[in-house]
């Protein structure tokens, strides 16, 4: 018998070498990133974060969000099934629901975990997910640990999704995409999507992250403005740390899958419930966007007015559906550069590169919010086309 190969053992200090090489073709590729502390107070106009409503620095949240720490404490103590449910989670799931219009809710630490538990949840070996092919990186990874047989059809095609579900080998379905897609800002046909899932025996689970606070009458989301919130076979998920300018996420559904979560989901049963200030700070803000109904409005005239500038300008710019712009640039080192350079210029944008948007197109990624003036679009249209590259116009 031919003795067992044996691997020849790697000194301790050469473990992680192979790290060494991932990041030099990272480099080479033009896709290194880094991190970059910002001060309490920034003097850029800030086109890069997702503070939709502008809510983040708004005295009644932050206040909240204080209050809370010094009632409840720093943190939630522990997984939200043990110590980590107060009854300021409580109450933020109920105002979330009623505001939505949903039976249930479920607070989670983050969007990403939320996301996660849904996906799971909602499927596993007997089921079949068909997705958009460019949703959230959150839904890619719940879909690799759902066990289910997955498909990612064509970019916001509800042919594709009925094809796909017509011709499935498992006895459940669940269609899963996002409502905003983060890179473009372009919707999905929610529609037409329920109507495909309709016709096969699907659910649907909408990721509307981009849409809450945006869409829909008062801000209440893509899923409300298509007319499908509060339907049995529809969830939605959503963060509190864009449009509500706080951290975390929700699930909103029917009674029973909310239930189904909570017995469930493993990213809500072994998670850290969200910390206190968070929930207070999410439950303020959502108490400002129901006084002032007119916010997610002042995003949409922001956002046209700096895509038209834009365009005029002659790069190739996103539709703004909701809060995002997308401005293509020539290569992944000329994004790099030209958002350097806004920065420079007193603009902060953000700067998507594959792998992070799955057309391989790298791009400027704007998001506006619903505090700024004519004056900060006009600035910020003014420093984009300054500090462009000469080949990112066409």
């Amino acid at each position: 018998m031919n003795p067992r190969p044996t691997v020849p053992a790697v000194p301790a200090e050469q473990v992680f070498d192979w790290l060494d090489a991932e990041a030099a073709r990272r480099a080479e590729a033009g896709l290194t990133r880094k991190l970059r502390p910002r001060p309490a107070s920034a003097a850029e106009l800030d086109l890069a974060g997702n503070d939709y409503l502008g809510l983040a620095r708004d005295k009644r949240v932050a206040g909240a969000a204080a209050a809370a720490a010094l009632r409840w404490g720093a943190g939630s103590t522990g997984s939200r099934l043990v110590t980590g449910s107060t009854e300021l989670h409580a109450e933020l799931e109920h105002q979330l629901a009623r505001f939505c219009g949903v039976q249930a809710a479920l607070v989670f630490s983050s969007g990403f975990l939320a996301n996660l538990a849904a996906v799971t949840a909602l499927s596993g070996a007997e089921s079949a997910i068909v997705t958009d092919k460019y949703i959230h990186a959150s839904l890619i990874e719940g879909c690799r640990l759902s066990r289910a047989d997955v498909a990612a059809v064509t970019h916001r095609d509800p042919v594709a999704v009925a094809h796909a579900l017509n011709t499935r080998r498992k006895p459940r379905a669940l269609v899963v995409t996002d409502s905003v897609f983060s890179v473009d800002g372009d919707l999905a046909p929610l529609a037409e999507l329920s109507g495909a899932c309709r016709a096969h025996g699907a659910a649907m689970l909408v990721d509307d992250a981009h849409g809450f606070g945006v869409l829909g009458e008062g801000g209440r989301g893509a899923v409300h403005a298509a007319g499908l919130i509060g339907e049995p076979d529809v969830v939605t998920t959503i963060t509190l740390s864009k449009a509500l300018g706080a951290q975390g996420g929700a699930v909103l559904g029917p009674r029973r899958v909310i239930r189904h979560l909570v017995e469930t989901a493993r990213s809500f049963i072994f998670d850290t419930g969200l910390a206190p200030s968070s929930a207070g700070a999410a439950l303020a803000a959502l108490g400002v966007l129901k006084a002032e109904p007119g916010l997610p409005g002042r995003i949409h005239t922001a956002a046209a007015r700096l895509a038209g500038q834009l365009r005029d300008g002659g790069f190739t710019v996103s539709t703004p559906h909701a809060a995002v712009i997308s401005v293509h640039a020539p290569s992944p080192e000329a994004a790099v550069a030209w958002a350097e350079r806004c920065a420079q210029l007193g603009v902060r944008v953000g700067c998507f590169r594959p792998p992070s948007v799955p057309d391989g197109v790298s791009r400027l990624r704007l998001t506006v919010r619903a505090d700024l003036g004519e004056s900060d679009v006009d600035t910020a249209a003014k420093v984009i086309s300054e500090a462009a590259p000469p080949a990112a116009t066409s």
